[in-house]
């Protein structure tokens, strides 16, 4: 089984996506987008499979956004997209692609609904929060 995560290590959600998807037991494929970002077609595949418009994978908080005025309505799915391919900052993340579906996990959390194996065991994020109680629960 493969399990693929688009990542940004710089980002702590991302950080703690990939720190569950290993505590489920898989070992993903890890790629930094910022450093291999996808091509076209495999950006429109991406966004095709988590069922979001191209505006719903934009990523607004430390990017152009608002330089290159991308919440001007008038721009078109063609046009964001090239804007995310020119500036893969962009992209908003972590994307996680597993045979259960392909998903934005904002928050970290998300991953658990695709994991093949939920069942990880307690888990805190980075920033102290308790996602999985030590009795194995998801804390809401």
């Amino acid at each position: 089984m493969t399990i693929t995560i688009y990542h940004n290590p710089d980002c702590g959600t991302s950080r703690n996506t990939l720190a569950m998807i290993r505590q489920s037991g898989e070992e993903p494929v890890v790629i930094e987008y910022l450093k291999t970002p996808p091509t076209r077609e495999k950006l429109v595949e991406l966004i095709a499979a988590m069922g979001i418009g191209v505006r719903g994978l934009l990523r607004e908080k430390g990017t152009p956004y608002a330089e290159l005025g991308l919440a001007d309505p008038t721009w078109n799915d063609d046009q964001l997209i090239d804007q995310m391919l020119a500036h893969p900052i962009l992209i908003n993340r972590p994307i996680v692609v597993t045979p259960l579906g392909t998903k934005l996990c904002r928050p970290s959390e998300a991953v658990l609904d695709i994991l093949p194996n939920p069942d990880i065991g307690p888990f805190t994020k980075d920033d102290g929060e308790v996602v999985i109680d030590r009795h194995g629960r998801r804390v809401l």
